[in-house]
């Protein structure tokens, strides 16, 4: 006989594996039992791995009625083989970690939702197989106008085209490893509350976390703590592509806490991108520019991070279509390259900082690049620019100021220069050096520049 004691025990120890209902719950119609958390168990009926195109259709009707019932639908391990699996309203699929996967049998599409209020996808691997996706599936994973999409601890791999594309959805991407997409790993437009977390993203052909907007206004999206490599621009191009985490249009974005390595291009790139946070990332191995604000934006604050090996450091330019209003803060960058991934004859490459309009650019640390530690201003594009407390070592020209007719004003200050080789401050006619040595102050030729209590070495 079992004590007292004993049954209770069991029945505690079975309430926390999971496996009891809860209490007053009784299973759906069509189902005889519920299993693992509350969930139903596609293998208890009647779905068997590698089952074919019979299973698969069972698999659709176990997670449609589990959806009506707001549960779960468990994958025990094993690969199940679907195609043109459209998830409906309070869709929930989970499994057993790295073991559990869908695997896209290809013809047509694999995963995708439609104006749904939320999709949950857990601990499973969907697998594209590398199969090619129809003409109208961008995505291996779609999601169209979804309130709450929330896809944690899986694996999506090998991709046709995207991993996952998002439009007009919110929700939470956290804690996945996407891999092996012949586009991007994330590609969301239009996003409405979106945080992008703990993700690992990984040997993608065009690009790792896209933000986009189709027009552009606020959007609010968090891309922090991810690990972002090698990422590809498989399409060539000069900057569309090759970026581990690309912002366009979309406002008020926050890109936090990532580490990035091997991008074709940039680590991060905002494009027209207002109010942009970027900090405390760090960007190793890039391309073209480390990180970039550039067009169309007003507000970037660029602090806390950490370039080390990249064609340019951190630019924030582009006065001439609207860029301005920034802080570019306690950044160190290093180990930059004289060349980048395209020649173009207006090309510049070996730049640790670039600025152009209303910046301040305070407490960086620069060292080794090939051409100029800091940039301000271009041709007649600079105004409002202050560069102080900065420390740039190792490199041709401490800092490379326009002097061009029409340029607006900038104060240089209390910097530190060494092993200048061409000179602490010299001013440029667009390229081209201007002027003999400014950095000890000499600049009464030029009304615009107001330069004071340098330090050469």
């Amino acid at each position: 006989m079992i004590s007292r004691r004993t049954a209770l025990t069991m029945i505690a120890g079975a309430a926390a594996a999971g496996v009891v209902p809860r209490p007053g719950f009784s299973a759906p119609k069509g189902f005889s039992t519920i299993d693992l958390r509350g969930s139903i168990d596609a293998g208890a009926h009647g779905v068997i791995a590698d089952g074919g195109d019979k299973q698969a259709r069972k698999l659709a009707e176990i997670i449609a009625t589990a959806a009506r019932q707001n549960m779960p639908v468990f994958l025990p391990p094993g690969n199940y083989h679907v195609s043109n699996l459209d998830l409906p309203e309070g869709t929930r699929i989970t499994g057993v970690p790295g073991a559990s996967r869908l695997v896209y049998s290809g013809d047509g599409r694999m995963l995708a939702a439609d104006g749904v209020r939320r999709i949950e996808l857990s601990n499973i691997v969907i697998d594209g197989a590398n199969r090619r996706l129809d003409d109208r599936s961008p995505a291996l994973v779609h999601m169209r106008g979804i309130g709450e999409v929330v896809i944690d601890n899986c694996e999506v791999v090998g991709a046709g085209r995207t991993a996952v594309q998002l439009e007009r959805s919110g929700g939470r991407i956290e804690r996945s490893r996407i891999s092996g997409a012949a586009e991007y790993g994330l590609y969301a437009v239009e996003s409405t509350g979106l945080s992008v977390t703990g993700n690992t993203v990984f040997d993608c052909g065009n690009g790792g976390i896209l933000i986009h907007r189709w027009t552009k206004g606020a959007d609010g999206t968090i891309v922090s703590g991810n690990r972002i490599l090698r990422i590809g621009a498989a399409n060539g191009g000069t900057g569309q592509y090759g970026n581990a985490i690309n912002l366009f249009r979309a406002d008020n974005v926050m890109v936090t806490g990532n580490q990035i390595s091997q991008s074709a291009f940039s680590a991060i790139r905002a494009n027209s991108a207002s109010n942009a946070q970027i900090a405390n990332n760090t960007c190793l191995a890039s391309g073209e520019t480390a990180i970039y604000a550039e067009f169309a934006f007003e507000g970037a604050m660029v602090s806390n991070n950490i370039v080390d090996g990249a064609a340019n450091g951190i630019s924030v330019v582009n006065f001439n279509e609207g860029g301005r209003l920034a802080t570019v803060a306690n950044n160190i960058v290093r180990n930059l390259k004289p060349t980048g991934p395209y020649v173009l004859d207006e090309a510049i490459f070996g730049v640790g900082i670039s600025v152009e309009a209303d910046t301040a650019v305070t407490g960086n640390v620069i060292e080794n690049v090939p051409l100029w530690g800091m940039a301000l201003g271009f041709g007649p594009y600079l105004r409002n620019v202050l560069a102080s407390n900065n420390i740039v070592r190792q490199a041709k020209i401490g800092c490379a100021v326009t002097v061009v007719e029409g340029a607006g004003s900038a104060v240089i200050s209390g910097n530190l220069f060494e092993a200048v080789k061409d000179g602490a401050l010299i001013g440029h006619r667009w390229k081209t050096p201007s002027t003999a040595e400014l950095g000890r102050g000499d600049s009464r030729a030029f009304a615009h520049l107001t330069i004071e209590n340098n330090r050469i070495v």
